[in-house]
């Protein structure tokens, strides 16, 4: 399956586990009662992924306080993961998802345009979950600069 199924609000949110950047598993289901941000994006230490993973990490600490838990998702392997949290000291988990199974449940991969072509790849995305566990937003296809500002506002967060 290349194309997969997008998500909604009201949608229950795909349950999963991967391994951070530390090799330490990773569920969903650690955060449950939370708030929670999943976002993917298309591999680490590329320019609109490290703008996008440091505009997160600049805003952490307002999301923090509003009851939001990030969690970075690429198909970038845990070494590598974790190269990019210490080169952009990165203070959230990036989590490991090679073979894309992930990606494929919340509907984070599939068809794109670049640059004039169609291809098939990550399409940068953001879930916010609730804390019973729903997808609160479903956000495709967003752009790497400017959008945690955007999801602030959609959550209602000051600037």
């Amino acid at each position: 399956m290349t194309e997969s199924t997008r998500l909604a609000a009201g949608d229950q949110a795909p349950q999963f586990t991967l391994t951070d950047q530390d090799g330490t598993a990773v569920s969903l289901s650690d955060f449950a009662g939370s708030k929670v941000v999943v976002y993917f994006y298309p591999a680490a230490m590329t320019p609109g992924c490290t703008k996008q993973a440091c505009d997160f990490r600049d805003n952490l600490a307002s999301l923090a306080s509003a009851g939001y838990r990030v969690l970075g998702v690429s198909k970038d392997a845990p070494a590598k993961l974790k190269k990019f949290q210490e080169t952009d000291e990165l203070t959230f988990p990036l989590l490991s998802d090679a073979d894309l199974a992930v990606h494929r449940s919340y509907g984070a991969w599939g068809e794109k345009n670049l640059y004039g072509k169609t291809v098939t790849g990550v399409l940068r995305s953001t879930f916010v979950i609730d804390e019973a566990g729903a997808i609160a937003l479903a956000l495709y296809n967003v752009k790497a600069t400017g959008h945690v500002a955007s999801l602030r506002k959609k959550l209602g967060l000051a600037a």
